[in-house]
């Protein structure tokens, strides 16, 4: 019988948890260190007592910046092996969260199998299940219900929610007084503001937080405050909505942490290059530092079948400076549920942000992966170089579709190779190439 319910109340007791032995060792940090991280709040350890499979990852302060991938199974699209497929594909690539987004039918047995296998957190979104869970219209759904299927994803193995609590009345006056071009784009937060305008309620999940709170304290699920109001395209960033928002996810964040229940915080979506730094900033002090986990943002509005990139640009400036946490965007963002090949995609240009996030903030051994391939280069070990890089087979590809003959170069230079040529002269070689033709 554990001494404590959640990660939280056990750093709060002073007890170094199992999990925090394995991410502190994970993160090369000192696990006191970590244990007071956890208390305070800065790093949350998603970790659900029924989630067998997991291998703990930390998020907050001092860790590495960590990437989610998003999947699931829609009404046009439900191809359950494809999704599985997609797993895959995450948990080879070292993703360290799968947010499981299914909306349509039954989707327990789908998410009962995710949890078994997964190495990596899951996370889901009651308010997208509640309608095929409930079987049941949206206006036909009460609170009690929304609260049900908290429990039930809780019971599950689900280690960490997204819970849209912050969308109150005084947040929606905002929203609706400053003017949106996209109005509400995340879409949980739109069938909240829907449920709220037809029933004339408050948000069930803010009228009803505490009771949401002893759910998840129960089975130590982690919060994540959902941003409803975040901005769907750069012109809305920062508005008054958002903002409204923000302000009332760190009351919330504080009200967790009070019942020992983790906390990570979302931010905003779409948002000019020049703006993140202050979001960044802003969060952080609105929410007392509790782990910040952004979606994108992404940079511009333009680039459909390019998110990725727009993303990975947002998302290297977001986690350099504060964020803890990126959900990947696929090439398919905007456009369609993604294939296996988009999920790779966004799992690689997200890999990317985050690795040039920590070394931007100076994590430490940061740079270790990147010395090491440095040298490899030096060494034109191109056997070294793959087994370095974060896609193998792709660079591998590449190297061999055009065949050299010069087996140290690749056909871009040649004999011609700077870092060949370099280390002919500095071993006292000469260089001369036409008497080797």
């Amino acid at each position: 019988m554990r001494e404590y319910s959640t990660q939280m109340e056990a750093a709060k007791k002073g007890i170094i948890t199992p999990e925090m032995k394995i991410v502190a060792g994970k993160e090369n940090m000192d696990e006191q260190k970590l244990r007071e991280l956890v208390a305070k709040g800065e790093v949350a350890i998603p970790c659900n007592v029924n989630h067998k499979s997991i291998s703990p990852e930390g998020i907050g302060t001092g860790m590495r910046t960590k990437i989610n991938v998003n999947l699931g199974i829609s009404g046009d699209k439900n191809d359950y092996t494809l999704e599985m497929e997609k797993v895959d594909m995450a948990i080879k690539y070292g993703a360290e969260s799968i947010m499981d987004l299914s909306n349509y039918g039954k989707t327990n047995t789908f998410r009962t199998a995710l949890i078994e296998k997964s190495p990596a957190m899951i996370g889901t979104v009651p308010m997208y299940d509640a309608i095929g869970y409930l079987d049941k219209d949206l206006l036909e759904i009460t609170a009690q219900d929304f609260l049900r299927v908290v429990r039930a994803h809780a019971e599950e193995g689900v280690d960490f929610m997204t819970i849209h609590a912050g969308i109150n009345r005084r947040a929606v006056e905002a929203f609706v007084r400053d003017k949106r071009k996209m109005n509400i784009v995340s879409r949980g937060g739109s069938l909240l503001f829907a449920w709220m305008m037809m029933t004339g309620n408050e948000n069930p999940f803010f009228e009803h937080y505490d009771e949401v709170l002893d759910i998840l304290r129960e089975y130590d699920v982690t919060i994540s405050l959902g941003d409803a109001l975040r901005p769907g395209c750069i012109d809305d960033a920062t508005d008054a909505g958002q903002i409204a928002e923000l302000i009332e996810l760190g009351a919330l964040t504080e009200r967790a942490w009070a019942k020992d229940v983790q906390v990570m915080v979302e931010g905003p979506g779409h948002m000019a290059m020049n703006e993140i730094a202050a979001n960044m900033k802003l969060q952080k002090r609105i929410c007392h530092n509790a782990p910040f986990y952004v979606l994108g943002p992404l940079v511009t509005d333009i680039a459909p079948g390019y998110d990725h990139i727009t993303s990975a640009i947002g998302g290297a400036i977001a986690a350099a400076s504060g964020a803890d946490f990126l959900c990947y965007v696929t090439p398919a963002e905007h456009l369609r549920l993604p294939d296996a090949a988009d999920v790779k995609e966004g799992i690689m240009a997200s890999k990317i942000a985050a690795h040039a996030a920590d070394i931007a903030k100076g994590l430490p051994g940061a740079t270790d992966i990147d010395n090491r391939m440095a040298k490899a280069r030096h060494e034109l070990d191109w056997e070294e170089m793959f087994k370095i890089c974060i896609d193998p087979e792709k660079a591998r590809a590449y190297y061999e579709s055009t065949p050299v003959t010069e087996r140290h170069t690749c056909s871009m230079c040649g004999k011609m190779c700077a870092v060949r040529t370099t280390n002919m002269i500095l071993n006292g070689e000469k260089v001369e190439f036409c008497s080797e033709k």
